[in-house]
């Protein structure tokens, strides 16, 4: 039973009027809304609490969220300095594997710079004027290296314009044959150019065609 407050006359606990006076029942609260009212206002004054803090609480928070990002922004930099100088790597193993082999015929690094600049001309003549300097190169150059090589390079050529004079000289009824020497003549001719142009740039390089006959090495 409740009490009217303004009679206080006894009220059934469900009627929403007194019966006597006729006055309004102020109806209890269910406790679960209660409940759920207190959650609310705790809340409340929790955030209220938040924004009243001090202006240095508040910049010592948003300092330390800064912090945060640039350690992950260090940690993010870091990670791909690592993958790059990875990928650096691999890419300096994979050039070193397929670089290209050393060219066998290519004799340059065997000989002083200094030697195949005094006598860069004896093998330049060794290889334009034949048999005549070749004999030039031997005379001047006999103590030098360099110029040794080149008049032994030079004596091949010499060796297979005769070997190839012989030849057609003898098969010259073939026709053929005198045929296949001209061209021949004009091959060697050609090779000695380049093997010219190869001393002017400082080479030091077996010559095409006579580097394939192993004497006179």
């Amino acid at each position: 039973m409740k009490i009217c407050k303004v009679c206080g006359a006894e009220v059934p606990d469900n009627a929403s009027f007194c019966a006597k006076c006729g006055g309004r029942m102020e109806q209890e609260a269910n406790p679960q809304q209660s409940q759920e009212k207190q959650s609310q206002d705790q809340a409340g004054q929790e955030q209220q609490a938040q924004y009243q803090q001090s202006p240095n609480q508040q910049y010592q928070r948003g300092y330390q969220q800064q912090g945060q990002q640039t350690q992950y922004q260090q940690q993010g930099q870091q990670g791909q300095q690592t993958q790059y100088q990875q990928q650096y790597r691999q890419q300096g193993q994979y050039q070193q594997y397929y670089q290209a082999p050393a060219d066998p015929y290519d004799h340059t690094a065997e000989f002083d710079k200094k030697d195949i600049s005094d006598n860069k001309v004896f093998a330049m003549i060794a290889y334009l004027t034949g048999t005549i300097g070749i004999i030039i190169a031997l005379l001047a150059g006999n103590k030098s290296e360099y110029a040794m090589f080149h008049v032994r390079q030079a004596l091949k050529f010499t060796v297979l314009s005769t070997l190839t004079g012989i030849v057609a000289l003898v098969l010259c009824w073939t026709i053929v044959v005198p045929f296949i020497a001209v061209i021949f003549y004009l091959v060697l001719f050609v090779c000695r150019i380049i093997a010219f142009f190869s001393i002017c740039g400082g080479k030091v390089k077996e010559p095409y065609i006579v580097r394939s006959f192993g004497f006179l090495r």
